[in-house]
C-alpha cells in the first residue's frame, strides 16, 4: 500500500461560538432577515389572534358594539390608552404584510429557479422588505388618522 491511504488529511477543528462575542459581530444578510421576520410574524399573527377575531366579532355584530370598538381605539379600555390598541393593530398589520410579501417571495422562488440564485434572492429579500415596511408605514398612518 502507498503512503497515500496510511496519510491521514488533518481535519479542521470547530469550536463553540462565544454569544457575547461572536454573534454582535455577525452581519445577518437580508434572506436572513426576511426568513426570521417571516417566522415571527407568523407567531405573532397566531399568538394575537383571538385579539383579531374580537376585533372582527364586535365590528359587525352591531352598530352599538362597533361605537364601542371605535372607543377602544380612541378613549381606550382597561386602564390602557387607545394609542396601545392602535399599536397592536400596527403590529398584525405589519406582520400580515410581512408574511404576504415573504411568502409571495418564496413561492416566486419556488416556482423560478433562477430566483434562488443569491443575486436574486437578495434583491427579492431587499424588496419584500421595502414593500412590506412601506405598506405598513401608508396603512399605520390611516390607522392614526395621518391623512
Amino acid at each position: 500500500m502507498s503512503e497515500s491511504l496510511t496519510a491521514v488529511k488533518k481535519r479542521p477543528v470547530f469550536t463553540n461560538i462565544n454569544a457575547f462575542s461572536d454573534l454582535p459581530n455577525y452581519r445577518l444578510p437580508a434572506p436572513g432577515w426576511v426568513s426570521i421576520l417571516h417566522r415571527i410574524s407568523g407567531v405573532m399573527m397566531f399568538a394575537l389572534l383571538p385579539f383579531i377575531i374580537w376585533m372582527f366579532d364586535t365590528s359587525i355584530s352591531s352598530e352599538i358594539s362597533f361605537a364601542k370598538f371605535k372607543g377602544v381605539f380612541n378613549a381606550g379600555v382597561f386602564g390602557l390608552p387607545g394609542f396601545m390598541f392602535k399599536l397592536m393593530v400596527l403590529a398584525l398589520i405589519w406582520a400580515f404584510l410581512h408574511h404576504f410579501c415573504a411568502g409571495v417571495r418564496h413561492l416566486m422562488s419556488d416556482m423560478n429557479h433562477k430566483a434562488v440564485q443569491l443575486p436574486a434572492g437578495r434583491r427579492s429579500a431587499k424588496a419584500t422588505l421595502i414593500i412590506s415596511i412601506g405598506l405598513t408605514v401608508i396603512l399605520g398612518a390611516k390607522l392614526f388618522s395621518l391623512y
